[in-house]
């Protein structure tokens, strides 16, 4: 299946999620593909066929300077995002119950 048919098949709710992660600094392109089947030229057709062209160009500089969102370049081995204070949430005795 070729891109553009690809990302025609996708409901409205697959892409707004694909926007959602495509703007998160710490979801890296391979995440997306994992779950969506798309490559990350895929994910540059559809943000810049959905946003704005402002929100496009911010989009496109702010993902260019990010190591983050390609897994290859990115010093995170465990990709996903914990807050400093979840082992306090985690740990609290409120939670136990």
């Amino acid at each position: 299946m070729n891109l553009s048919k690809k990302i025609q098949s996708l409901s409205d709710a697959d892409i707004d999620r694909i926007i959602e992660m495509a703007w998160e600094d710490r979801t890296p392109f391979d995440a997306i593909e994992a779950q969506f089947g798309l490559s990350e030229q895929g994910v540059i057709l559809i943000m810049r066929r959905e946003l704005k062209r402002a929100s496009w160009r911010r989009w496109r500089a702010r993902v260019q300077s990010r190591s983050t969102k390609h897994a290859a370049l990115s010093a995170v081995d465990d990709a996903r995002f914990k807050a400093n204070r979840q082992r306090l949430v985690t740990f609290n005795n409120i939670t136990g119950r």
